[in-house]
């Protein structure tokens, strides 16, 4: 007898997809979302402003640098032609402490805070 009747379900397929709908259902439920609330385009995000810390600061010009992506060119030069060193490009770490900042490169794991001069 391998009929089915009508109060058995059939085998689950895909157990990790059936966990999906279920969960995917509940939040319309919870929500109060229809499957037309699903169609529409979603709006878009505004990204959340990005708190910048300033790591380096010419002295002369004043020009900032947060450390991270590619070297601007005024440390680049700042460093190679102008003859400054990174410890006095580095903004000094008692400002991050004064800040009460959290992303001092110690509070955040780093020691080597200090730039490749080859990027």
């Amino acid at each position: 007898m391998n009929r089915r009747t009508a109060d058995t379900k059939p085998p689950i397929e895909n157990p990790q997809r059936e966990a999906a709908l279920r969960t995917v259902r509940k939040l319309m439920a919870f929500w109060g979302l229809t499957p037309k609330d699903l169609r529409r385009a979603p709006e878009a995000l505004t990204p959340l402003p990005r708190e910048q810390v300033v790591r380096y600061r010419h002295p002369a010009t004043g020009e900032c640098w947060d450390g991270s992506g590619p070297q601007p060119d005024w440390l680049k030069r700042a460093l190679l032609t102008e003859g400054y060193t990174v410890a006095q490009l580095r903004v000094g770490e008692d400002l991050h402490a004064r800040l009460g900042s959290s992303t001092a490169p110690e509070a955040r794991g780093r020691t080597d805070a200090e730039p490749d001069a080859t990027r």
